[in-house]
């Protein structure tokens, strides 16, 4: 089914346009999985709780993909909307080379004070040696990371939102071959895994680069530019929530990693570890869902078409009500059989990973609408709603509880966190798409 942005949107067709990058984040999950399964199973219990302790720090660098990706796609397909194609080329050229430069910044910086930054987080000398070979090796492969996250956003406002499906299949297939070869083959270990993933993203990061260089059938094609200040600083700071979300999460990551060996020892961060997986798996479709509805609701804003604004919006609210409910449902049904597939060579951890993803397990229920109304404002390009929500959301809650509800509950404290943090996120979320709605008239 071809499916416009300037398209009314009956449910069906709305699912046709969200399922591609749904699906595309669905898979880039389960090739996380994949990863982290490998390191389990082939390096150990020890390595596998490594490669959670530094992951946190990657991902708060690799947040800058989906700053440029999400304000990028905002402004972009805003610009589309009020008829300036030759100007949405100029501005989606100019974010792709914020995007390149950003990622060959930050992956130096970030391997000159990987060192630093795990001492600080109180990595053990057990976890030290592997926690900077993977970390090193990933951040040295930042830049296609970057690229990855900023493409994936982009292909859907240029209407090839299939495209950026094949891609995220290309880039995970090679992921698992690889990492079969270099650590159950080669036996390269964390290094291995490392490598696996920055090869997938070479293939998922770069590809792009050259379909959009070379003619193509989009809205989209890079033009000869300069950069522009303002506009730039527009998508970034529209873009901010997002970065705002990846940061805060990977901090929020590391304060659980600093709690979990102080309460648990490296059992715990191996057991939240797994929860993390699983969870990136659930969320991936609310993820999607922003990924494909975000461009949607961003032209119609720009064209002022307010009806298919309160259209989409009360679609959006029903689909991800329904999805929170169902994936609730699965993690009570199956925390068990998870924690099997991933730990079952321990039984003490296995009980643990189990318990843990029962408690986190009825969070599902709340974040989708928590990171819709993050999406909508973004897609309104209202970047500081946008942060707040994001931030409460990722950071203000979760750090306030992870930190405090183990003094008042001891160890089971821990676990709680991320629920309380969305049900308090959620009060401020709909206070806020209330008070917004005759201004954007989505309501």
């Amino acid at each position: 089914m071809a499916v416009q942005l300037s398209d009314h949107f009956t449910y069906r067709k709305l699912f046709a346009f969200v399922l591609p990058p749904i699906a595309m984040m669905l898979l880039t999950s389960v090739y996380t999985m994949v990863d982290g399964l490998f390191v389990s199973h082939f390096v150990g219990k020890t390595a596998f709780a490594a490669v959670n302790f530094v992951f946190p720090v990657v991902i708060l660098m690799a947040g800058l993909g989906s700053m440029f990706g999400t304000g990028g796609t905002a402004l972009v397909a805003k610009t589309l909307g009020q008829g300036a194609a030759k100007r949405a080329k100029r501005y989606f050229t100019q974010i792709i080379l914020l995007a390149s430069l950003s990622g060959i910044l930050m992956g130096a910086l970030g391997c000159i004070c990987l060192p630093g930054i795990c001492r600080v987080l109180g990595a053990t000398p057990k976890l030290m040696p592997d926690a900077l070979t993977y970390g090193r090796i990933m951040l040295a492969f930042l830049p296609c990371c970057i690229l990855q996250w900023t493409f994936q956003s982009l292909l859907i406002a240029a209407e090839k939102p299939n495209l950026a499906f094949w891609l995220s299949v290309a880039g995970g297939l090679t992921n698992i071959v690889l990492d079969a070869v270099f650590m159950a083959w080669l036996g390269w270990g964390v290094a291995g895994a490392a490598l696996a993933t920055g090869i997938s993203q070479v293939v998922a990061g770069m590809v792009p680069v050259l379909y959009f260089i070379l003619p193509n059938n989009s809205l989209l094609r890079f033009r000869r530019t300069r950069i522009q200040p303002r506009p730039m600083l527009q998508a970034c700071s529209n873009g901010a929530s997002e970065f705002v979300s990846s940061i805060s999460g990977a901090l929020v990551g590391m304060l659980y990693n600093y709690q979990l060996i102080r309460y648990f020892g490296e059992d715990g961060v191996a057991a939240y570890g797994v929860v993390m997986y699983v969870s990136f798996f659930f969320v991936a479709i609310f993820i999607g869902y922003d990924m494909g509805s975000t461009p949607l609701l961003a032209y119609n804003h720009g064209a002022e078409n307010h009806y298919e604004l309160r259209n989409l919006f009360s679609k959006s609210v029903t689909f991800v009500g329904t999805c929170g409910a169902m994936l609730t449902v699965l993690a009570l049904t199956f925390a068990h059989s998870i924690a099997e597939v991933f730990v079952g060579y321990s039984d003490s951890l296995t009980l643990l990973t189990e318990h843990a993803f029962w408690v986190y397990g009825l969070a599902f229920m709340l974040m989708g609408f928590n990171i819709f109304a993050s999406g909508l404002f973004t897609a309104m390009n209202n970047g500081f709603v946008s942060a707040v929500i994001s931030l409460l959301r990722t950071f203000g809650f979760q750090a306030a509880a992870v930190l405090g509800l183990p003094l008042l509950f001891g160890a089971e404290g821990i676990w709680w966190a991320v629920s309380v943090a969305e049900v308090g996120t959620l009060v401020i979320s709909a206070c806020l798409v209330l008070c917004y709605r005759r201004r954007y008239r989505y309501l």
